[in-house]
């Protein structure tokens, strides 16, 4: 088994694209590929998940401690493993190498091939190169530049083998391969209706401009341990939105759910007239629902089914695109209102820009869904978006701010916070026992 990281010296560097691009040209050739994201992005693991057929997994080191990381590494990966970097390949928290790309590839011990992107440079490359591997010890054994033609490529060829470090390859500008990007990144992969056939122009290029063998030299050799999945019995019945608009889920924690006990029913509040039937838990995820709200709001059968399920106390969580869906009131991308679920009083809209964004941990108020009061998990946040009516059942620490957010108590957690359960396993657990309890009672 194989392992690499694919880095890049900023955001922007092209990482997605070649990733993308490697992992397609593994799956053509029958190689069983898995991938992962460095830090708590949703929309690239998307990516990949269209190319490997497979769910692709998130591997942070903010939410989880290393013992974790390692595990769940371990556990997700296949014949190759490509993990994608996060911004540069130093940027972690607040300046420090805290959750970045550096710092997952020496607690997996994966070797990392640096993206370059050198339209318009020339020597400099050089510089950037000679920075990059004297900044701190690392594990980077090779270079692809993106953005640059063969003849350029052969003449930055030899300014890196000056550094000591070895070209593997370079990738041109494709307008017919490229991925388009929106505010709070790429545009999902649901969205892109030709996808198949960039990631097939990807793949066809890699071949011919990145040296394969080379990249294959220089990942890591890797015995996998083999985890044997326990058959699990489930106690209880949890529906999932998924669609279009509610897309962002890190796959580990329905995983978990599911070792928790929990069979995981999909379905969609665009598409579907009511929720499923039977179901003891809900969880509505992030997205994008502001781009679909005319016809979320059109959907009057499932917006009752929703709020009907809520009142009846069934547990639930709704984390920003989601917990926006339960408002009075959302607004889209043009700012016409439409009205939504109706739980959570006040309406959600669209600000200029970002809100609260980044890591924070979350402290509970008072005991409710995921724990008792006192308890506390680390988060994130990324949005455009603000509410009306925030809540304020837990508090958010970030550096020297606090402010209160989350609507929680016995049956809910909404709010703008995304959780991951392996940040604090027992959230997972307490959510499954509020469940099992929903279901008891109702059997009654």
């Amino acid at each position: 088994m194989k392992k690499i990281m694919i880095a890049g010296t900023s955001s922007g560097s092209g990482k997605t694209t070649i990733v993308c691009a490697l992992l397609q040209y593994f799956v053509d050739r029958g190689y069983k590929a898995a991938s992962f994201k460095c830090g708590p992005d949703y929309i690239d693991t998307m990516f990949h998940k269209e190319v490997i057929g497979a769910p692709s997994y998130n591997l942070d080191s903010y939410f989880m401690d290393e013992g974790t990381l390692k595990y769940l590494f371990k556990k997700n990966a296949a014949d190759i493993s490509i993990i994608e970097g996060v911004m540069g390949f130093y940027d972690g928290i607040n300046f420090t190498e805290s959750a970045s790309s550096h710092e997952i590839s020496e607690i997996t011990q994966t070797p990392v091939i640096l993206v370059i992107n050198a339209k318009g440079m020339g020597n400099s490359v050089g510089a950037v190169i000679k920075g990059f591997l004297r900044y701190r010890k690392n594990n980077i054994k090779g270079v692809i530049f993106n953005c640059v033609t063969a003849s350029i490529y052969e003449r930055l060829k030899a300014v890196c083998e000056a550094e000591g470090v070895r070209p593997l390859g370079y990738f041109p500008f494709s307008v017919e391969a490229q991925l388009e990007n929106r505010y709070l990144g790429l545009v999902t992969a649901a969205e892109i209706q030709d996808l198949k056939d960039k990631l097939n122009i990807l793949a066809e290029t890699a071949e011919h401009t990145l040296d394969i063998e080379g990249i294959l030299d220089v990942a890591a050799d890797f015995n996998k341990k083999e985890y044997i999945e326990k058959e699990v019995k489930p106690r209880v019945k949890i529906a999932v939105a998924r669609d279009r608009a509610f897309c962002f889920y890190y796959e580990d924690n329905l995983n978990l759910l599911r070792e928790l006990g929990a069979e995981i029913v999909s379905f969609s509040p665009l598409d579907d007239a009511e929720l499923p039937e039977n179901i003891d838990g809900l969880i509505l995820g992030g997205g994008y629902p502001e781009l679909y709200a005319e016809l979320l709001a059109e959907n009057i059968s499932m917006k009752d089914s929703v709020g009907a399920a809520i009142e009846n106390k069934i547990p639930c969580i709704a984390e920003c695109g989601g917990f926006m869906y339960l408002h009075e009131g959302m607004s889209d991308i043009t700012g016409q209102r439409y009205e939504m679920v109706g739980v959570i009083k006040g309406d959600s809209f669209k600000t200029e820009s970002l809100r609260r964004f980044g890591y924070v941990e979350l402290e509970a108020k008072t005991d409710n869904i995921f724990c008792k009061k006192g308890r506390k998990i680390r988060a994130h946040e990324f949005h455009y978006y603000d509410s009306e009516n925030n809540g304020d059942d837990f508090i958010a620490h970030k550096n020297e701010r606090e402010w209160g957010c989350a609507h929680a108590n016995e049956n809910i957690f909404a709010g703008y916070p995304h959780i991951h359960f392996y940040a604090n396993r027992s959230f997972a657990e307490s959510f499954i026992e509020h469940c099992e309890k929903r279901r008891t009672e109702c059997m009654k």
